[in-house]
């Protein structure tokens, strides 16, 4: 039985190992193996307020999310050997892949729940710094090795907040005048458009008559 809180404590260190060395040291750089966290991932929540789209989707070709699952399948095949010799490790690294994977997908098609279950990898995602806590199941080793860094709740994110809303209601505002603007100048063009050819009709017509009775 002891093998089930070793178990955890290693899955944790995994997430953490994985997620600063792999997902982030080595994938940090564009082109590199692991890119497609830090730069297709990461990049979505910021433009999603938290959400990553991908999560919709399937997992029939090679995108974010097919490479996430491939890569705890392997974490769990990796296991597999351990299997015969400590049942209760393997199990609970293996319940650990899963939840991994359950309450991470859930967090990026429910950012609300997120921050309120996960916040710790709310903060990952929406701090101002996205290197700090690693961890996504449970915060032990964020704790333990100092990257436990809060933002949820914070002065500092009610600011982002305030900044945001401001920024969202400027833009709106700039798109609705600029857009008034369009309607304005498209309607003006088309009056004047209509207009024009109205007065050449008319002139087009008057002519006839005017020969008719220069003749007469």
């Amino acid at each position: 039985m002891l093998g089930i809180p070793l178990g955890l404590l290693w899955a944790n260190a995994g997430e953490w190992l994985t997620h600063k060395y792999l997902l982030h040291g080595l994938g940090r750089k564009k082109g590199a193996p692991f890119a497609w966290h830090f730069h297709d991932h990461h990049q979505a929540v910021r433009r999603n307020e938290g959400a990553d789209p991908g999560y919709h989707r399937p997992l029939r070709g090679w995108h974010p999310q097919t490479k996430e699952v491939v890569g705890l399948a392997a974490a769990a095949a990796l296991h597999l050997p351990l299997l015969p010799v400590a049942p209760f490790f393997t199990g609970a690294v293996w319940w650990s892949i899963w939840t991994y994977h359950r309450v991470h997908r859930r967090s990026h098609l429910d950012p609300a729940w997120a921050r309120a279950h996960l916040p710790w990898h709310y903060d990952h995602h929406m701090g101002p710094d996205q290197h700090q806590n690693w961890c996504v199941t449970r915060p032990w080793f964020d704790v333990l090795m100092g990257t436990r860094v809060p933002y949820a709740g914070t002065a500092r994110e009610a600011a982002d907040l305030a900044r945001r809303r401001q920024r969202a209601a400027t833009s709106a505002a700039t798109s609705a005048a600029t857009s008034a603007a369009t309607s304005a100048a498209t309607s003006t063009a088309t009056s004047a458009t209509t207009s024009a050819t109205t007065s050449a009709t008319t002139s087009a017509s008057a002519r006839p008559a005017c020969a008719a009775r220069a003749a007469s």
